[in-house]
């Protein structure tokens, strides 16, 4: 996550710099932040643009409390909890949180890949789509935060299903002049 500009009210950018490129073939390298990279990855097993949907998942657990869902010291026990998906919702951070945001993270932090929510259902979602009261806080500027923050995931999301798409195009048309 970027900041735009140096201002202190400044848009925020989710990035990745990391092995971003264009394949036919899932990758298989273990790489990521060890806090929010997803369990297929750790377990050595292919991997597609499922990885990004649960590191919007770490991201939005942290976005919404302040710490994230899985922490350990020990690298190894870390990575013990990711892949078994072991997080929580401890009282008293996430007292006020609503069960709306609270089913969107599990829908991303599901170990399987194939039941984790896609892009288009994250944004489908109701706690995505302003279609429920959130019941987050009860001040102005925490409710004008969340809505930055919903924001921000959108853009996120968003931008993942563009490039996937591009990439499907790009596949095409690369494979149409061979």
């Amino acid at each position: 996550m970027l900041y735009a500009t140096k201002e202190d009210d400044s848009i925020i950018k989710l990035t990745d710099f990391g092995l971003a490129k264009f394949t036919k073939v899932k990758m298989a390298t273990a790489c990521g932040t060890p806090g929010y990279v997803a369990p297929e990855i750790l377990s050595g097993k292919p991997y597609g643009p499922e990885v990004d949907l649960w590191s919007i998942g770490v991201i939005l657990y942290i976005l919404l409390c302040g710490f994230p869902p899985f922490f350990d010291e020990n690298t190894p026990n870390l990575y013990r909890a990711i892949k078994a998906g072991r997080f929580d919702f401890p009282s008293p951070y996430w007292d006020d949180i609503s069960d709306p945001a609270k089913n969107l993270i599990t829908r991303l932090l599901t170990v399987d890949p194939k039941q984790r929510a896609t892009s288009e259902q994250v944004l489908a979602h109701p706690w995505m789509s302003n279609k429920i009261s959130s019941n987050i806080s009860t001040t102005l500027a925490d409710r004008l935060a969340l809505m930055q923050y919903k924001r921000i995931l959108r853009r996120g999301v968003k931008a993942l299903i563009f490039i996937n798409r591009f990439e499907r195009q790009l596949r095409r048309i690369l494979g149409k002049s061979n």
